[in-house]
């Protein structure tokens, strides 16, 4: 045991982990570590944060829609969303503009008047979704630049030590190159997740844009046809089938 901790005590201190790279960079590393973990917080909470409005709006569409198409008009159909969910606001702009509508002289055909409307409509509400998104595509798009920068600062102190020294001698040049190694390595590792995020939710953002085109175009269905075009809803109250339980195994008879 004794010479156990003499050997520890002679071992040499280790001179190229992390936080000894980072020292070595001194207040230009810091601060590039700094930065990369500002833009790496932001994705992840920019991530969670949109996933979870993605979800309440899915939701919202899924558990609204049927009641709304079941009920006696547009406007008592717009009070079974949600009160600020997105498909209340289409559904209330599109009571608004027909109402305006009919107040208006030589402002063209109503279906049109009611089409315009809601597109705006759309296009806010994907704005809203859209929000963030850009933090996203910029992080993937610079984070490894800044990781190289990081990489240039530390491969440019290791030449100026060899050229001190005179000679390339592994003590001399292995911190600022352990430096450079890291700051590419956390600029990948912040840019990849930033763009793997930005892609799903882009293609979320889609999927909610193309069923909000739907449901928009089945108001202007129902108000062209005054109200007897609806979509087809599967039946009030039907349930999945169940199914029957198995019978019990019979006793084996000797």
């Amino acid at each position: 045991m004794l010479t156990y901790l003499i050997a520890a005590a002679e071992a040499p201190e280790n001179k190229f982990g992390f936080v000894e790279a980072m020292r070595e960079g001194g207040p230009v590393a810091w601060s590039i570590l700094a930065v990369m973990v500002i833009m790496s917080v932001g994705s992840f909470y920019i991530l969670f944060s949109k996933l979870f409005e993605q979800n309440k709006v899915m939701g919202q569409y899924k558990k609204g829609r049927a009641p709304f198409w079941r009920a006696a008009g547009l406007k008592d159909g717009a009070l079974k969303f949600e009160k600020n969910s997105a498909w209340r606001q289409l559904a209330d702009d599109a009571v608004k503009a027909r109402d305006d509508h009919a107040k208006m002289h030589g402002a063209g055909s109503e279906a049109s008047y009611v089409e315009d409307s809601l597109a705006h409509s759309q296009e806010t509400i994907n704005a809203a979704l859209a929000g963030g998104l850009p933090f996203l595509a910029s992080v993937g798009a610079t984070a490894p630049f800044i990781g190289l920068l990081g990489t240039v600062i530390g491969i440019y102190r290791a030449l100026i030590n060899i050229g001190i020294e005179g000679s390339a001698s592994i003590d001399k040049v292995a911190g600022p190159v352990g430096e450079a190694l890291i700051m590419t390595a956390i600029g990948l590792l912040v840019a990849v997740p930033a763009v793997l995020a930005f892609n799903w939710l882009q293609s979320r953002n889609r999927r909610i844009a193309a069923l909000m085109t739907d449901f928009c175009n089945d108001i202007l269905a129902y108000i062209g046809s005054d109200g007897t075009v609806t979509p087809t809803l599967p039946p009030a109250g039907a349930a999945k089938p169940k199914t029957a339980p198995k019978p019990a195994a019979k006793p084996a008879t000797k």
